[in-house]
């Protein structure tokens, strides 16, 4: 049988901050001896999340009936109540929240000392957006599109931020919209930068493949835009892991193109690869 020909956009496995966050933990894992905790997952891949709990690491959405331990603070970052809930029960914290994120953070701040409106271009509910909220300790406007925008809400001066995991056109249009309602209006593109690559490499090999397939968790924000992003352009599946895969997909299919998301480990994605090689 002959082997599928196999397109791998760049920028594949771990990104810098997941990493970091993995490389923390797993620091931890050697020289602590107390019970180690995440503040919901490390990371949004759930094989790693459970790889990490076989090693003893618990993910947790709560801290009711925590009493010790270590708190790892997780890649995309938390809201500073629960950083504060964990000091008052004398746990020890690790932070091992993407610099990348908290460089949001921290503008998102100065914005708001600055007098501007602070507006966050990304996910209602996701645990970056939350962090964001809870560090400036204002109210400020999420915004996931265009069309959300509320003229009568906006102020006269507006600083925006952007989620690290968002689109870099979905950004763009938000920011232009928002020019219209505002007098003055301060940008930071907070976009990571591995994200806009990522992304770019997979509208790349989407034009040019008869099917996508993008792998990563499916609670993670990045995996889910570059699933997006390929859907446009192509036929797209998004999975999680090779088991996932239907020989049925391949079918009459000359050219496959694969992207992962940021947390995506390696070993997934070489066994998604093997599997699609092997036209099984």
């Amino acid at each position: 049988m002959d082997i599928l020909p196999v397109i791998l956009a760049k920028n594949l496995f771990f990104c810098y901050g997941v990493k970091r966050a993995l490389k923390i933990t797993s620091n931890s894992i050697k020289t602590c001896k107390m019970s180690i905790y995440t503040f919901g997952p490390l990371i949004h891949n759930p094989q790693v999340v459970r790889d990490l709990e076989g090693k003893g690491v618990k993910a947790v959405n709560n801290l009711r009936g925590i009493k010790e331990g270590i708190l790892i603070i997780p890649a995309h970052g938390i809201a500073p109540q629960i950083i504060n809930e964990a000091k008052a029960k004398g746990l020890r914290l690790i932070d091992a929240t993407c610099p990348y994120v908290q460089r949001v953070k921290d503008l998102a701040k100065s914005l708001k000392d600055e007098g501007y409106q602070v507006i966050i271009v990304g996910d209602q509910g996701h645990p970056e957006v939350e962090g964001i909220l809870g560090f400036i300790k204002e109210k400020a406007v999420v915004l996931t599109k265009s069309s959300q925008i509320r003229p009568a809400k906006i102020a006269k001066k507006v600083g925006v931020v952007a989620q690290t995991t968002q689109t870099l056109d979905n950004f763009q249009t938000i920011v232009r919209n928002l020019l219209k309602f505002t007098k003055e209006l301060k940008v930071y593109n907070t976009i990571c930068e591995e994200t806009i690559k990522r992304q770019t490499s997979a509208r790349r090999i989407a034009k040019v493949v008869d099917l996508m397939l993008v792998i990563g968790g499916k609670n993670s924000a990045n995996t889910n835009r570059l699933a997006k992003i390929c859907q446009e352009e192509v036929k797209t599946y998004h999975i999680e892991e090779a088991k996932e895969l239907k020989a049925g997909w391949l079918k009459g299919k000359k050219r496959i193109g694969i992207a992962a998301g940021a947390s995506t480990p390696d070993w997934i994605v070489k066994e998604v690869v093997n599997k699609v090689r092997s036209g099984k």
